[in-house]
């Protein structure tokens, strides 16, 4: 039933959205519903899953009573002898019935519907995993700009400071503090700077492609992150975290569903040797015009037992196919549990480091800023080399961009961890979604960090 709810809102969310025309994503949740609604890969699943919910009243028919209608309208010619004079004559024979068979008993029909209530229900976890692998991809990408974005600024902000160390060093050089060594030395970080920040415009363009890739629309400026307190795994051992994901994760529903599926194809196939009874009622009309008129009406019931002797092996065949399935589908069904077993306990280990890797980011973020003012006034007055200005430019620069990393894998780890545990529901989004502000993030300026002239 909850699976049921969830993807009745999933179609919800893309009916409303369809309904709007062709808006930008400019959030998360807004990528998402586009996504929902034109995910090819996400139809795909749907369609799958109708098909296999249309298989369900295919195999529930043939326990039902089934009735067959019958007419013809003919035309002999006959040649009657041995009563008199020689009768040569053409006349017409009509007829039609009806027949009604109801099964009292067949064990393949049983099987066959056991059969198809398996795969519905392997369909359905399908849908269930391709809908959870869409908010993953959709938080993925989107962080992933946000990321790329970041970075770009970043390396805008390390241009900049390193075009303002580079004038600097020009301007000491001209009233002769400065060292033509360190004009150049300055020149080539600036240089290699530019370079950067066009690597990383690119990447944002990339970014931006792989997003819209989901959403099949054009993006606006995405809303970036607000203040963020990096958040622990809750709860923060790993034991329930495994009972979550043995019990819910969607993909280790379909194969549990697909082992009982391939066991009741072992029991349809076996159950071919099995004999099947029938009741079957007959009614018929029969009129032939012939010298005289014959008209036959019957109506009769009859008790049909069937049993098959020989198939030329192809029972035991099917049989022994069968059980081979079972075999494989068992086999995979040991080897996704194992699967999953590891992926929840490596995204439960990944959010863990994420909290440290986040704290201790910020940390050396705010540091490198502290060293990069402190270093910038010492060479003001003399006390630090331009070697040492820039290699702090550099290591404030590396720090901000592994703050960034840190930052937005905190909160795609925390997406893993529930997509691993398979209870990642469209409320996550929304939750996520209300941490993004409208406001962008603030760039840095040059005299943040003590620069002159």
């Amino acid at each position: 039933m909850k699976m049921r709810f969830l993807h009745g809102g999933v179609v919800l969310y893309a009916s409303l959205l369809a309904a709007t025309g062709s808006a930008r994503a400019e959030n998360l949740l807004g990528a998402y519903h586009q996504a929902v609604a034109h995910d090819p890969v996400l139809a795909q699943a749907r369609a799958e899953f109708a098909e296999d919910q249309a298989g369900l009243p295919v195999a529930r028919s043939a326990l039902y009573p089934h009735v067959r209608v019958a007419a013809s309208v003919g035309v002999n010619r006959a040649e009657v002898t041995g009563i008199g004079l020689p009768i040569l004559a053409n006349y017409r024979s009509d007829s039609y019935g009806i027949t009604l068979t109801q099964p009292l008993f067949n064990g393949q029909t049983l099987s066959a519907l056991a059969l198809a209530r398996a795969r519905v229900r392997a369909g359905a976890a399908a849908l269930a995993q391709t809908e959870q692998r869409v908010i993953e991809a959709v938080t993925d990408a989107y962080f992933g700009v946000l990321k790329a974005q970041a970075d770009a600024r970043v390396a805008t902000r390390e241009q900049r400071l390193l075009a303002d160390i580079y004038r600097q060093t020009r301007a000491f050089l001209r009233v002769g503090k400065g060292d033509p060594i360190a004009v150049e030395e300055a020149r080539a970080n600036l240089a290699s700077a530019r370079a950067g920040t066009i690597v990383a415009e690119n990447a944002v363009r990339v970014a931006r492609q792989r997003l819209q890739r989901l959403t099949h629309h054009p993006l606006g400026r995405l809303r970036d992150l607000g203040r963020v307190q990096a958040q622990p795994p809750h709860p923060d051992a790993i034991g329930p975290w495994l009972a979550m994901a043995f019990a819910h994760q969607p993909l280790l529903k379909q194969a549990r569903a697909d082992v009982r599926a391939a066991r009741a194809a072992v029991a349809y196939h076996e159950r071919a040797h099995w004999p099947t009874i029938a009741l079957v009622g007959e009614a018929e009309h029969g009129l032939g015009i012939l010298l005289p008129p014959v008209e036959v009406n019957q109506a009769g019931a009859s008790l049909q037992l069937s049993m098959p002797i020989y198939q030329g092996g192809g029972v035991s065949a099917a049989t022994a196919q069968a059980q081979a399935a079972v075999r494989v589908n068992r086999s995979r069904l040991r080897d996704i549990r194992d699967t999953i077993r590891l992926d929840t306990k490596t995204a439960f280990l990944d959010l863990q480091s994420s909290v440290t890797e986040f704290n201790a980011a910020r940390a050396a973020r705010r540091a490198a800023r502290i060293s990069l003012q402190a270093t910038r006034k010492g060479y003001t007055v003399g006390t630090r080399s331009i070697i040492d200005v820039l290699s702090t430019a550099t290591q404030y620069a590396a720090a901000q961009r592994s703050y960034n990393l840190a930052l937005y894998d905190q909160i795609v780890a925390r997406v893993a961890l529930k997509g691993a545990a398979g209870i990642l529901t469209p409320a996550d989004v929304a939750t996520i979604n209300a941490m993004l502000i409208r406001r962008p993030r603030r760039a840095f300026k040059p005299q943040d960090f003590g620069a002159h002239g």
